[in-house]
């Protein structure tokens, strides 16, 4: 490991950060966090139990009140200082993401870009809390609208954004109102512990935030969401996991909001843009290792340019380099672990086994580190799992299509409903796949569509609620509404 990679590694908080304080887990119980790349030990953390985690709530319940009556502008002051600092540590934020998630450096970078806009945006958004005032209809009172903070809220954030995860959640609370205990994935939990550090020196409150590490997930999650304290659920990961934590979060009805699982369509038409579509191609399925929710999964191309679509992906795909993050150069970087690797693997043999035609790629690479071959198949037959199933790794898949209410069929034959990319040159063609495509967001002709100013989410299991944009901090807001007579009258 470098000497730079080291120091920074030193400088990252290693505890709980429980009522405005680094401590030990109470059990004294540590996990280690491992480098991809090279499978090495990377640091070691506290491995909180349930008791911190019902400690952590404590201090959020405990902050909740004065948080709350704490001026919108001083909320913002705060997120935006926070943001501030991140500028100042961008390249220690990106070098961190890429030595305990993998992905390459300049990815990490667009993350710490994209990362910092929530908290941006959050810090405007603020002071932009609104209520309404009128006249009811009898014209005998007025009516008053007004917004207040939902109350304590718990965080679980994923493993593959673990900057921009945090933020998306972190910011909307903190500006809303809410304190939070916020939960990053055990395999990259060193970013949220660097965040909340820029928080804690940006002048937030103790109590405000507070994280917990742990490998007992289930748990020391269940303890905190059956607590009556506890007013709203926040996850980001898997449907089958989201759809449990659904349901215990029921019994006390809780407001919650879950951005899921997605499987992607990426619709191709005869009349687009080859070029443009290769380029969007690339971004969405690639960026990230292909390890993201809104990842292209399934690559629908019209019959007559998907032997060229194909090819010309093919000789892109060709060129990219594999390596540790690090490396100069680097566009892919390994998978998260070895169970990922072999999941991949699993669906690309299963895909050739039922016809498809493997055009590059296709293989684990041997060695240090959890790494899989960038791989581009075509001709993948309808029944192959890798058409239902998330794939979440560096595998494009292509099957073709024959008109536009075919690529509609084919493209909504999911239960999932997260984002749709299209590209074609026919603006009323884009219009009305806007309009038919079952999805919660939707490239067109581009494909990178997350920005921290439009609303995230999905329909039907890929999630409920929204983050980002306006619509995200009203996640974290009730609504109030009085009646007083008509004061004239």
């Amino acid at each position: 490991m470098a000497t730079a990679e080291r120091t920074l590694l030193d400088g990252v908080p290693t505890k709980l950060f429980i009522g405005g304080s680094w401590v030990d887990a109470s059990s004294g119980r540590t996990l280690d966090v491992i480098d991809p790349a090279t499978g090495e030990v990377i640091a070691s953390i506290a491995d909180a139990g349930v008791d911190d985690g019902a400690k952590a709530l404590d201090a959020a319940v405990a902050a909740q009140e004065s948080w709350a009556a704490t001026a919108p502008r001083v909320r913002g002051e705060v997120l935006r200082g926070a943001f501030d600092l991140l500028q100042q540590r961008k390249e220690d934020a990106a070098l961190l993401m890429t030595l305990e998630m993998g992905k390459p450096l300049g990815e990490a970078r667009g993350e710490v870009a994209y990362g910092g806009e929530f908290l941006r945006w959050f810090s405007e958004e603020a002071v932009r809390i609104s209520g309404r005032y009128g006249t009811n209809p009898e014209g005998t009172g007025r009516m008053i609208v007004t917004q207040r903070p939902v109350g304590p809220t718990f965080l679980i954030t994923p493993w593959n954004f673990p900057l921009a995860m945090a933020t998306r959640k972190l910011a909307p609370a903190i500006a809303a109102g809410c304190t939070s205990v916020i939960k990053p994935a055990a395999l990259t939990p060193l970013t949220t512990l660097f965040l909340v550090a820029l928080l804690e020196e940006a002048g937030l409150p103790a109590g405000v935030v507070n994280v917990i590490t742990t490998t007992s997930t289930r748990p020391v999650s269940s303890a905190i969401i059956a607590d009556p304290r506890l007013r709203k659920l926040s996850f980001t990961g898997s449907t089958p996991v989201g759809v449990q934590l659904l349901k215990q979060a029921a019994d006390n009805v809780l407001k919650t909001s879950m951005e899921l699982g997605g499987n992607a369509p990426f619709v191709v038409f005869d009349d687009a843009d080859l070029d443009q579509a290769v380029e969007g191609a690339l971004l969405a399925k690639f960026r990230n290792i292909g390890q993201a929710c809104t990842a292209a999964n399934r690559f629908i191309v019209h019959e007559s340019v998907a032997d060229e679509f194909g090819r010309r992906l093919a000789e892109r795909v060709k060129t990219f380099r594999i390596g540790r993050g690090t490396e100069e150069g680097v566009t892919i970087g390994p998978l998260i672990d070895d169970k990922a690797v072999a999941k991949v693997g699993s669906l690309v043999s299963d895909a050739v086994d039922r016809g498809a035609t493997l055009l590059t790629g296709g293989s684990p690479i041997a060695g240090a580190g959890s790494f899989f071959e960038p791989t581009v198949l075509a001709d993948v037959q309808a029944g192959s799992d890798i058409l239902r199933e998330e794939i979440f790794g560096p595998v494009l898949s292509i099957t073709t299509f024959t008109d536009e209410a075919d690529a509609v069929a084919k493209a909504n034959d999911t239960e999932y409903g997260l984002v749709g990319y299209v590209f074609t040159q026919d603006l009323a063609r884009g219009q009305r796949l806007i309009d038919s495509l079952d999805t919660g967001m939707m490239g067109l002709n581009t494909g990178v569509v997350s920005n921290a100013a439009a609303p995230f989410g999905g329909v039907k299991q890929s999630g409920l609620g929204r983050e980002g944009g306006s619509e995200g901090i009203h996640e974290y807001l009730e609504t109030k509404y009085v009646l007083t007579p008509d004061p004239f009258a």
